[in-house]
């Protein structure tokens, strides 16, 4: 069986590349690093190392790699793969899209049997994006031809792989908890099953179950962690007071993921837990500033903070942590980061509620900005006299 995955990066190689070759496929990778391809087609194998005491350590043979600038080659390849997947970043999607459907369009004239695409984004929906980005470049009789033997499933997927620092560049170190969800289709059905997929009816409830604890969780240690001047988010999570923002914040957004898919609350509590025990695994290292960055992203109407606590309030949930955590993204001002960067010109310039309305959506009469607004006041402030302490 044959496999292509766009994205050669570490959590295409440690994730991605490593279910997909236990599960008995041949994995070929397609990227535009010249010099990541080259190595992947010399060597033809690289080691995945797990996180955890014991350094567990799996061999992933028999893969190569194409540039994926030769547009033809990516095409000819799609037309003979038995699944293609996708780890490159929900804005290149749109990048990968003609070769996809070139892909296709070779494939449906051999007429092969079933093809699952499936993107493996940080996202909502992400199948169903690079299905429409891919749409635009096949005529209407290979879109209607595509709907009957190309299936996008959406999914989710969760793995840890931090920044990595090895002498073998293709090495990948990653934590040993893993989820990849993907929804079920009729076109599925004709396929078999992949060992180390959760296949699911409804994939939503577990997009937002993952994206409001695992990266809600993450932002909340680094923001917090920033403010108290820690290098790694396991050093933050030594910090008590951090551990107990986290926690406040993920039984915030738990409990409204709770009243809206009616997830049991025991479980959904020991996943809490679950989420704070990978944050706390002393073999991962994790830096703050890189969970931190695009603070604009994650402040968004939409995303990991601000959606969560919208949900919870609406449902009325009371909110503290979630808003202390958007106060302190506010206060990210990581100089190498563009976004940080804007964030500050706008507090300096517009002021703080309009910045916080521009970007959370957040209208300045609204509780929750009212809220934010106070803690941003208490977090600076504190942070202050924090600052004075040490001179």
């Amino acid at each position: 069986m044959k496999a292509v995955h766009f994205g050669a990066g570490n959590i295409g190689r440690g994730f991605i590349g490593l279910l997909l070759h236990n599960a008995g496929y041949e994995v070929c990778f397609v990227d535009v690093n010249d010099v990541l391809v080259s190595q992947l087609q010399t060597k033809r194998e690289y080691a995945v190392k797990l996180a955890n005491e014991q350094a567990d350590t799996y061999l992933v043979d028999h893969v190569t790699a194409i540039d994926g600038k030769d547009i033809a080659l990516v095409a000819e390849t799609i037309a003979e793969a038995d699944i293609v997947t996708t780890a490159v970043g929900v804005s290149v999607l749109k990048h990968i899209a003609a070769a996809v459907a070139k892909g296709i369009e070779l494939r449906l004239a051999k007429g092969k049997a079933v093809l699952p695409i499936i993107a493996c984004e940080n996202a909502l929906g992400g199948s169903t994006i690079l299905k429409q980005f891919v749409y635009e470049h096949l005529p209407v009789e290979a879109q209607a031809q595509a709907d009957l033997h190309i299936v996008f499933p959406d999914a989710a997927v969760d793995r840890i792989v931090p920044l990595q620092q090895h002498a073998d560049p293709l090495q990948v170190t990653v934590e040993p908890f893993y989820e990849w969800t993907v929804e079920r289709s009729p076109l599925l059905a004709s396929l078999e099953e992949i060992e180390g997929i959760h296949y699911v009816d409804q994939l939503e409830p577990y997009i937002e179950r993952k994206l409001f604890t695992v990266n809600t969780g993450h932002c909340v240690a680094a923001y917090h962690g920033y403010l108290k001047g820690y290098d790694t988010i396991q050093e933050a999570m030594k910090d008590p007071a951090i551990v107990a923002e986290v926690r406040g914040a993920l039984l915030e957004s738990g409990a409204a993921l709770i009243q809206t898919y009616q997830f049991d609350e025991k479980e959904h509590r020991l996943y809490v837990e679950q989420i704070l025990e990978r944050f706390i695994n002393p073999y991962l290292v994790d830096e703050i500033v890189r969970i931190g960055r695009s603070p604009i992203r994650k402040l968004s109407p939409n995303d990991r903070l601000v959606r969560p606590a919208l949900l919870a309030y609406q449902l009325g949930i009371p909110v503290t942590h979630l808003t202390t955590a958007m106060a302190a993204a506010l206060l990210f001002n990581n100089i190498d980061d563009p976004e940080a960067a804007e964030l500050q010109a706008s507090i300096q310039e517009q002021g703080l509620d309009r910045t916080v309305t521009k970007y959370t959506g957040l209208d300045e009469q609204h509780p929750l900005h009212i809220q934010v607004a106070a803690q941003y006041q208490e977090l600076q402030q504190s942070n202050r006299s924090d600052n004075k302490g040490k001179e």
